[in-house]
């Protein structure tokens, strides 16, 4: 395949090699179902949507697996501190994420595990990793032994004895002693009160990073193709995964990529985070945001660059997404029944875009491209050119889940476009009928009350027929 995408360990673009011709596997780092989806956790979704719907559209196989960490200290505290069963409270989270993927169009994974559906497989890996001499129990806990692993800190760039100083070094223990510092938690013991597991260390649950490597081998196996998360994921959890992974005998995941996050606006690059109290609420934003904008808003940006999320990029977005919908209908308003003649968009270009790091933005410009040569085409009455030009255009939007006619066939007025689609064409007669008359006052009144309402006409002349169309202002 042509793919080619930046490796986060390789520190480079190179090509995504499959370990079975025709079929990817790819797992995903899911959501700590502890709140509420905020538009951080949205823009990860669509940016590795647009990576899953371009490899379908490369004839490929996907494997999608993206789990769901359901268990975990901040779900127990946040429940116990609102009296609500920590199971209860991460049930209501999950489909609160699975409706924020649905609002956005993001397709489903192939496989969805849940740490507490896991822990047999969780704990059998925890077993294989002590019985190879890479992790060791005390006091209910069991540790990996970050010295006894080769090449750690290889994902990240970082030095061991850099580590040992620093203040994000892994994540604490429960209730052992753990032997250096760097030693993480594989397993923890129960404590009074907290869900737990019976395990040959006694009662506990998880650590966090032991989790998604148990998952992501269950479904894809020992090796695949393609691990992602999110830039902030490096470092301490994705280089343990791929430390215990390797201590497990495991090839684990051969190609990493990592995107950016989304950051506040004023906030001088502080990352969107429910923890920093500067979290925005998906829900909340589509009540004054339509979805289709809100996924161009958070899919327009490079996938590796930080997102910084503002009124003015959803206005940016807004206005963006307009020019294409408009041309869409107006488009496929006068191309019916009109023969495909050459396209004056390039699939080629599109592709070629997509197939170097997922350059969304690259791609969006051929798309734009379209539209302006498309609108050329309408203005001239060259249908034909303009039939083929549309239907490229919507071949692309469609890989990125932006096409208003199948994907978002409501439009820009919900389910009330087609009454305002009747209610113009009212307008438009009446107006064509003054003018008619020669009641030019009537017919600039008509006219201004529509642009008034934010509707602009635009008179056309296609084969020497005049008419009309109108696009929203």
């Amino acid at each position: 395949m042509s793919l080619r995408l930046y490796d986060t360990r390789a520190r480079s673009v190179r090509p995504l090699a499959l370990q079975q011709p025709g079929r990817v596997g790819l797992y995903v780092c899911g959501p700590t179902v502890q709140a509420r989806p905020h538009v951080g956790h949205l823009r990860s979704a669509v940016a590795l949507d647009v990576l899953h719907r371009w490899l379908l559209a490369s004839g490929l196989q996907v494997v999608l697996v993206r789990n769901v960490t359901d268990v975990d200290d901040k779900i127990i505290h946040d429940a116990g501190h609102d009296g609500e069963p920590w199971w209860a409270l991460a049930t209501r989270m999950t489909r609160a994420f699975t409706a924020a993927y649905d609002s956005v169009q993001v397709l489903p994974p192939t496989a969805e595990p849940r740490v507490t559906g896991s822990i047999p497989s969780i704990v059998a890996l925890v077993e294989r990793i002590v019985e190879r001499g890479h992790a060791y129990a005390s006091g209910g806990d069991v540790y990996l032994s970050v010295r006894t692993v080769k090449g750690y800190g290889e994902l990240s760039g970082q030095e061991l004895d850099a580590l040992r100083a620093s203040t994000r070094a892994v994540a604490h223990g429960h209730t052992g002693h753990k032997r250096d510092p760097l030693d993480f938690a594989l397993w923890k013991a129960a404590k009074p009160g907290e869900p737990s597991w019976p395990s040959p260390w006694g009662p506990g649950r998880p650590g966090w990073h032991i989790e998604c490597s148990a998952m992501a081998v269950d479904h894809l196996g020992e090796s695949f193709d393609l691990h992602a998360g999110g830039v902030d994921l490096v470092f301490p959890h994705h280089e343990n995964e791929l430390a215990q992974s390797r201590c497990a005998g495991h090839g684990f995941a051969q190609h990493w990529l990592h995107h950016g996050l989304v950051t506040v606006a004023g906030g001088g690059g502080e990352k969107m985070s429910k923890s920093l109290g500067n979290s925005t609420l998906v829900e909340d934003v589509l009540t004054t945001v339509r979805p289709q904008v809100l996924r161009y808003a958070l899919g327009a940006a490079h996938y590796r660059s930080p997102l910084e999320w503002s009124p003015q990029a959803v206005a940016d977005a807004e206005a963006a997404y307009g020019r294409i919908e408009t041309f869409v209908r107006n488009a496929t308003q006068a191309t019916t029944g009109a023969p495909a003649g050459e396209s004056k968009a390039s699939w080629d270009e599109f592709a070629a875009a997509l197939d170097d790091d997922l350059g969304v933005p690259q791609a969006l410009a051929v798309v734009h491209a379209g539209v302006r040569a498309g609108n050329a085409l309408l203005a001239a009455g060259e249908l034909p050119a303009l039939a083929a030009t549309l239907g490229q255009v919507r071949r692309m939007l469609a890989v990125l889940a932006l096409d208003p006619v199948e994907q978002w066939p409501a439009g820009s007025g919900g389910q009330l476009a087609p009454v305002v689609d009747a209610l113009v064409a009212i307008a438009v007669e009446a107006r064509a009928d003054a003018r008619a008359r020669k009641d030019w006052a009537r017919a600039d009144a008509v006219r201004d009350r529509l642009n008034a309402s934010g509707i602009v006409l635009e008179d056309t002349m296609v084969d020497g027929v005049p008419g009309v169309r109108w696009r929203l202002a």
